[in-house]
């Protein structure tokens, strides 16, 4: 059975929350053509912070705050080799990533945030 998006959100960000979890997660720019690979314990604090510019460095210089892609891991050091790993991905792998969960790509902040 497939869970709705808003199911599968809540489960990941509502029932999960009571645990440490850590998140690899991708942001874009508005034109969905520069992309930043994150990791970190909380995601909706992390995202906001990009999107209200208190991140310097890349995400502010290059105005890349859509949250477009996030996946949860519950150990630290698998989440830091997965963004690792993701890092070194070519762009086309990372699309076709984003794009199969999320092929409109929608900010992902604001359905993370109602729960």
């Amino acid at each position: 059975m497939l869970l709705s998006r808003d199911l599968a959100l809540k489960y990941i960000l509502g029932v999960l929350m009571d645990e440490k979890n850590y998140y690899i997660y991708i942001l874009t720019n508005q034109s969905n053509n520069i992309f930043y690979v994150g990791v970190t314990s909380d995601l909706i604090k992390r995202v906001y912070e990009h999107k209200n510019k208190l991140v310097k460095g890349f995400t502010e210089k290059y105005n890349v705050y859509k949250l477009v892609y996030f996946e949860l891991h519950s150990d630290i050091n698998e989440a830091i080799l997965k963004e690792k790993r993701l890092k070194k991905w070519k762009r086309k792998y990372k699309i076709k990533l984003i794009e199969k969960l999320n092929p409109k790509w929608i900010d992902l902040y604001y359905d993370i945030i109602r729960f």
